[in-house]
């Protein structure tokens, strides 16, 4: 074999290995998945949002919540009998309240029970989402957030807040314009929240738990934990399947750089903490080599 043979050859090899790579995590994934449902005897939706790089450029792209994601959605739902119960895994920081607010729809109205999960965070239109469930399971730590609607770089509550500082006569018709739109955006939201609840809980409460989520009680940003969706009346629940943390792993963050956050990823009893878990410790290191499945 010449030089330029093994050239090619391992030029093949190497662009054929991203491919390979990739299709034996989407074979563990599916396995994973099927697992997870002949265990609970449900349908498994996921919709997981990283930061995704373009491979050529290097650029981040930050994923949401968007049509596409609703229609997947829509179409796994009417694959599904009505008798059927629908267990869909959320990460996602939110998206278009357009296609939040469609996905919730079809799932309020599957008359199987259907389980939203949250292993790290679900927040906007996230939230909204897993308002529909008949039950939210959440990690410990994982949170939802606020559901009140953005225009564009500004929460609406802070555009009619300016009403409250400024005569009409002093703001311009833009202004004017924003504050109505975001009057109307917060009561649709809040209405159908309100909406979503009903059946959950008294209809005084549910209005009042869709008056503190909608009409900027907090930041966007605020972490809604367990205890305090607990105290808003919502039915959660911290018994989190181990299959829904193996999903997450075969889901990585794409990065090009060193990564922030390292670990021995093996569970660790007094063995491990004394370093005395040799045999586990192995077994870990010789996964580290390449993936298995």
């Amino acid at each position: 074999m010449s030089f330029m043979d093994l050239f090619w050859l391992l030029f093949l090899v190497s662009s054929l290995q991203p491919i390979l790579r990739q299709r034996l995590l989407e074979t563990a994934r599916f396995r994973l998945i099927r697992q997870l449902e002949h265990k609970r005897k449900s349908r498994v939706i996921l919709m997981i949002h990283r930061q995704e790089t373009i491979s050529f450029f290097g650029i981040p792209l930050a994923r949401y919540i968007d049509i596409h994601d609703s229609e997947e959605i829509l179409r796994a739902i009417k694959l599904t009998d009505d008798d059927v119960p629908i267990d869909l895994i959320l990460h996602t920081p939110g998206g278009l309240v357009l296609a939040a607010g469609q996905i919730a729809h079809a799932l309020k109205r599957h008359p199987a029970k259907v389980t939203v999960f949250v292993p790290h965070y679900a927040m906007s239109g996230g939230t909204l989402i897993a308002l529909a469930a008949d039950e939210i399971v959440m990690d410990e730590n994982a949170v939802l957030g606020p559901v009140d609607p953005q225009l564009g770089q500004y929460p609406a509550a802070s555009v009619l807040s300016v009403l409250e500082r400024k005569e009409a006569k002093d703001m311009d018709d833009q202004t004017l314009i924003l504050a109505d739109v975001s009057r109307k955006a917060i009561q649709q939201v809040e209405t159908f929240v309100a909406g979503l609840l009903e059946d959950k809980m008294d209809p005084e409460q549910a209005r009042a738990v869709a008056h503190k989520l909608a009409t900027g009680t907090w930041t966007h940003d605020y972490p809604i934990f367990v205890d305090e969706a607990r105290s808003l009346g919502l039915k959660v629940s911290t018994e989190m399947p181990r299959e829904v943390y193996q999903l997450m792993a075969l889901y990585p963050q794409a990065t090009q750089r060193r990564p922030s956050v390292q670990y021995i990823p093996s569970p660790y009893g007094d063995g491990g903490v004394n370093g005395h878990n040799t045999h586990a410790l192995q077994r870990v290191l010789r996964g580290l080599a390449g993936p298995r499945f």
